[in-house]
């Protein structure tokens, strides 16, 4: 074990930045943000500090700093490595996985997390999930590198999936109110503006979690419907680069990664290359316990 990493407080953000011990520098460039919650443990892989980084998941909180700082991140499938040990902050949707420069330092990572780890057969039809709101250029980067790996790629619709990011923070800030709301009233002095105010709100969504339940089990239908079309689906990480230090509250707008945390199902984030200096990063998601499969077929893509 190299260290311990830096990170969103409580693991209830999506930017990297931490007000009380400062903010893990992107070595991609230090003006951007290093994306969160996990941001530490991605810059600490991609300035090579650490051949494997570990991280959590909840909302994006593994593959949105591997998407900042061009490195490739794995989200598991929800229970598939236990989160005894772990500071929860939504278990319905928390989880743990690797991130590593490439997709054989994450298998690594996947064989230490669960030993006899090994990937399997590459997909061969992939569908393509066109999200609202991307950026041109990285919507043309990932078809170019889903072409060049010459998977059959269809295009598949998900129609709940605009709809399921309410959702998803209806559920993650209820339990983060469970898990934190009590240290927070008892000393809110020692929480940060920005994290309070997270949980303040999952007090206020309560009511509206039995809603939120009823379409997280709509939208695993749909996606279970949508792998009998295709083996893998691909959208981007996030609809755009990420934004500077000074914008970082831009990050919540441009993730497309809580839909997975709500279906429970795996994803790896993955760079791929653009014209401009950053990379964009391509997500794969798959069925329930198909990372196998996904780390197999990152292989195949430039």
């Amino acid at each position: 074990i190299v260290g311990k990493t830096n990170l969103d407080e409580l693991a209830a953000g999506a930017c990297g930045i931490n007000d009380w011990f400062g903010t893990p520098r992107n070595p991609l460039d230090p003006s951007r943000i290093p994306g969160g919650s996990s941001g530490g443990s991605a810059v600490a892989v991609a300035a090579g500090e650490a051949d494997v980084g570990i991280g959590s998941d909840t909302g994006g909180s593994v593959r949105i700093p591997a998407a900042c700082c061009g490195i490739v991140g794995l989200k598991t499938t929800l229970g598939r490595i236990p989160t005894a040990g772990v500071v929860p902050l939504s278990q319905s949707l928390d989880t743990i996985g690797p991130l590593g420069r490439d997709v054989a330092a994450v298998v690594r990572g996947m064989e230490l997390l669960e030993p006899g780890f090994a990937p399997a057969t590459p997909a061969r039809v992939v569908g393509r999930v066109r999200v609202p709101g991307v950026d041109p250029v990285i919507d043309a980067a990932l078809d170019r590198a889903l072409a060049e790996a010459e998977l059959c790629v269809i295009e598949v619709e998900l129609p709940s999936w605009g709809a399921a990011i309410r959702p998803t923070i209806q559920i993650l800030y209820v339990e983060a109110d469970r898990n934190h709301g009590a240290m927070v009233d008892r000393e809110p002095e020692l929480v940060g503006e920005r994290t309070r105010d997270a949980i303040m709100l999952g007090r206020k969504l309560r009511p509206l979690e039995e809603d939120a339940r009823r379409f997280q089990r709509r939208l695993q239908a749909e996606l279970a419907a949508a792998f009998d079309q295709a083996e893998l689906l691909a959208w981007p990480t996030l609809a755009s680069f990420p934004p500077t230090l000074e914008d970082f509250a831009e990050i919540d707008a441009l993730t497309r990664t809580g839909e997975v945390n709500l279906a429970g199902l795996p994803a790896l984030a993955q760079p791929v290359r653009t014209p401009g200096p950053l990379p964009a990063s391509l997500q794969l998601a798959g069925p329930a316990g198909s990372e196998e499969r996904l780390v197999a077929t990152r292989a195949k893509l430039a």
